[in-house]
């Protein structure tokens, strides 16, 4: 990680915050922790981090809210904490936007790999992914078609990604479905196939479209 990126820990518990800092630090990360939205959101007005790790109950304030303000504006990994067995707010998270979550209370190796995976994730993707006239810029989640803001939704903007980073590559709807949804595909492909019309329609004049192979998914190509 390069000397100003951070990972940043959302979480009220101070033995638990004690905890993971340490274990980070030892790793040779380099963390802020907010205790707080209010804090959280001086620390984000800062810089951008890496990923967040962001608990669900906090005191004045909801962490499924604070995920939902955050994706108006970034598509910054999240991974979300919550109380064991509450599934209501794990697909509400999912939903939100979030790509990952962890039920309380948890083993800290387990919770170490998982950061770290959401880590490795975030580290690939550059600050900016060009194509002919189309520019994604990764940290802020948004799209631009001949240098203007293509107003892309959050889960149209991931889907895109996905297209981007694979020009010319046939993907699988239930593996986009798992990417952006953050889930499996248990029902049909209409979700998609919704997103998918919408990202041709805000392709116009690029020079690429998003063409769908019967029986096997979906390639972004050029016209």
């Amino acid at each position: 990680m390069g000397s100003q990126g951070y990972l940043l820990l959302v979480e009220d518990d101070l033995r638990v915050q004690i905890n993971n800092k340490r274990a980070f630090e030892r790793r040779g990360y380099v963390l802020k922790q907010a205790y707080t939205l209010a804090g959280a959101r001086e620390i984000i007005a800062e810089g951008l981090p890496y990923a967040i790790v962001l608990d669900v109950e906090l005191p004045y304030g909801n962490g499924l809210d604070f995920l939902k303000e955050l994706r108006k504006t970034s598509n910054i990994p999240v991974l979300m904490l919550t109380a064991r067995g509450s599934m209501e707010d794990t697909l509400k998270g999912f939903d939100m936007g979030s790509d990952d979550y962890l039920p309380k209370p948890y083993e800290l190796p387990l919770f170490l790999k998982r950061v770290e995976a959401l880590l490795r994730r975030a580290s690939i993707v550059p600050d900016t992914l060009e194509i002919g006239s189309i520019r994604l810029d990764t940290a802020s989640g948004k799209a631009y078609l001949h240098g203007e803001d293509m107003g892309l939704s959050v889960k149209e903007y991931s889907l895109f990604q996905q297209f981007v980073q694979h020009p010319e590559m046939i993907v699988k709807a239930d593996v986009l479905y798992r990417k952006v949804w953050g889930q499996e595909m248990l029902g049909d492909d209409t979700a998609i196939k919704v997103a998918i019309s919408k990202l041709r329609t805000k392709l116009s004049g690029s020079g690429y479209t998003i063409v769908s192979s019967r029986g096997e998914g979906y390639c972004f190509e050029s016209e």
